[in-house]
């Protein structure tokens, strides 16, 4: 059962109650967000899952933080702008993995990527490298 509800102010993107005793919602303003998603086994009294999220966002960036499967994983992200046609990008969890990337639209709808990820804990493995093009007319 969906019920849409918007106070004043605030937006609620959905929030949902099922049989599976669960509870998935969303609620915030123009810059930020806070999210949720539930579910309850009453069979057994235990949580079959839990996770949650938080965004933050801004005309040039947009920050989020996660936790997932129930706690066991935590992310963090971070998007913004540099410039009109670069864009930057990086990800860190938990289990040690960074990742970034820089975007830059040097013609129109034509993309430079070089992108980077890294286990922090095994620095004396490889680190993962990335280029991309894209070209279009």
């Amino acid at each position: 059962m969906n019920t849409p509800c918007k106070p004043i102010g605030l937006w609620l993107d959905y929030w949902t109650w099922t049989h599976l005793d669960g509870l998935d919602s969303t609620v915030g303003i123009n810059a930020a967000a806070l999210g949720t998603d539930v579910s309850f086994d009453s069979m057994t009294g235990c949580f079959t899952k839990c996770n949650a999220g938080l965004s933050f966002s801004n005309t040039d960036l947009i920050a989020s933080l996660t936790v997932n499967d129930k706690g066991d994983t935590l992310s963090a992200s971070y998007y913004h702008t540099v410039k009109p046609l670069t864009n930057t990008a990086a990800r860190v969890n938990n289990f040690s993995n960074a990742s970034a990337l820089i975007q830059h639209e040097w013609r129109p709808r034509s993309f430079f990527t070089l992108s980077g990820e890294v286990d922090t804990k095994a620095v004396d493995k490889s680190a993962k490298f990335g280029l991309a093009l894209v070209l279009k007319p």
